[in-house]
């Protein structure tokens, strides 16, 4: 069902004054709902030319339309489609207010509506009022619906790794780790956008309205869980906890750069998310989805340029079943990266192919994707940085060990071991480094320890 609700149409001074108070007709404005499918029944041309919506002298005599009117042509599946709706200026009104009327749409597609004027009299006509669409399943568009019901399966996801996880935070809470804090955040913050963002669409479902305030707080929630999902890979592969006890000098520089990747990712969901579709013209959209991609790309820099440094510290003081972790870590990480780059090509192809949104069933796979692989990625880290009796004996602790017990001690299966760190000098004497330099800053970060 779609139904029109105040929809005025509004005319210049300049174009009223020129007719007559008692003409009768003196401006027609005609709206057109059709199925993507349909497009090529509206409009037409003459002789192989540029294509016309409106009906020219030459289209008149070779299409049989009317002069001044949009060219329309029956579907071959239901001849009352295209919809036609016409509305007229009378005399020398200013404006004309289209009958709020109910159009009854009996057939699954994509529907688009143009409001469109053939009289060149009445350019610069301005419209306001809105139309109301809603599905038998609620409001929420057709390319959305899929996504409310994906919510429900993610929260409950969340929901087991929670209580599986902080089944055993509390168990071994006495050896827990800083880095398994950070988890355990990550997954709270998890389970708690999945279930905002599931409240977000059904509130939309039932009521046909997307409050700015609360769809505001939903992305909010959602940019935070993300900074801190990438501030927590970058902090795992710069070794916090098992290579270093802090991050020393480097905390300063991965904060601002989290507090930055914050702001251009709510930037950027605000304004997908938040007020009227196609708000923002494409070159505003680049401007903020360029940002965001940049930081991406350099947090992968950074990452993997992190894990190099830390795989060789650990293989150097042969730290086995550490370097085993961080192995397994870094081949997580590789495929979510490879992952990531097909994705973006598999999306790039998807929108370039699809201009008129005929594929609007599937589109919510584009934006559930980057969420299960969020889930995924953070599965494996809950994994390998499980909470064990033996947690404990696997972070810095700057004591030389027997590796021959280490060797016998995985880290995520809880077996008691006693493993520590190669001791080496705490000299605190802190360097100038470059903000953007990771290998010297990584250096640098190695004689201050």
């Amino acid at each position: 069902m779609m139904k029109f609700v105040n929809v005025t149409f509004w005319r210049n001074a300049e174009s009223a004054e020129s007719h007559s108070k008692m003409a009768h007709s003196t401006g027609l404005v005609q709206a057109i709902l059709f199925e993507a499918a349909d497009r090529d029944n509206i409009g037409g041309s003459a002789y192989g030319g540029q294509r016309s919506i409106c009906c020219t002298p030459d289209l008149a005599k070779l299409e049989g339309c009317k002069q001044g009117e949009v060219i329309r042509r029956p579907s071959s599946d239901d001849p009352d489609w295209p919809v036609v709706i016409d509305t007229h200026f009378s005399a020398n009104h200013l404006f004309v207010k289209l009958d709020d009327e109910e159009v009854h749409i009996t057939k699954t597609g994509m529907y688009n509506l143009f409001f469109i004027s053939c009289d060149p009299k009445l350019r610069g006509l301005a419209m306001s009022g809105k139309t109301i669409w809603r599905n038998p399943g609620g409001y929420l568009p057709g390319r959305m619906a899929p996504l409310m019901r994906f919510y429900v399966f993610m929260s409950l996801a969340y929901l087991l790794v929670m209580v599986v996880w902080f089944s055993n935070y509390i168990r071994f809470w006495r050896d827990i780790l800083p880095i398994q804090n950070w988890i355990t955040l990550v997954i709270a913050l998890g389970l708690f956008e999945m279930t905002l963002w599931y409240f977000e669409y059904l509130n939309f479902n039932s009521s046909g309205v997307r409050p700015v305030g609360i769809t505001t707080w939903v992305v909010t929630v959602g940019a935070i869980r993300k900074t801190v999902s990438r501030l927590l890979i970058l902090s795992i592969s710069m070794g916090y906890g098992v290579v270093r006890p802090t991050l020393g000098g480097l905390t300063s520089k991965v904060l601002l750069l989290g507090l930055t990747y914050f702001l251009a990712s709510e930037l950027l969901d605000i304004s997908e998310n938040v007020g009227t579709i196609n708000d923002i013209s494409g070159k505003a959209k680049l401007f903020l989805v360029l940002p965001d991609a940049f930081l991406d790309a350099f947090l992968i820099l950074w990452i993997f340029t992190s894990l190099s440094r830390t795989l060789e510290k650990l293989q150097a003081r042969r730290s086995s079943v550490k370097l085993d972790t961080y192995r397994k870590f870094t081949n997580a990480l590789a495929v979510s990266v490879i992952a990531s780059v097909v994705w973006i090509g598999y999306e790039v192809y998807f929108k370039a192919t699809d201009p008129f949104s005929e594929r609007w069933q599937s589109a919510w796979i584009i934006t559930a994707f980057w969420d299960v692989l969020a889930f995924v990625l953070l599965i494996v880290i809950c994994y390998l940085w499980a909470p064990s009796q033996s947690s404990q004996r696997y972070a810095y602790s700057g004591e030389a060990v027997d590796d021959d017990v280490e060797e016998a001690q995985p880290l995520t299966k809880g077996f008691d071991g006693d493993v520590g760190m190669v001791k080496i000098d705490k000299d605190r004497n802190v360097g100038a480094t470059s903000a953007f330099s990771l290998e010297d800053d990584e250096a640098e970060e190695d004689k201050r320890e």
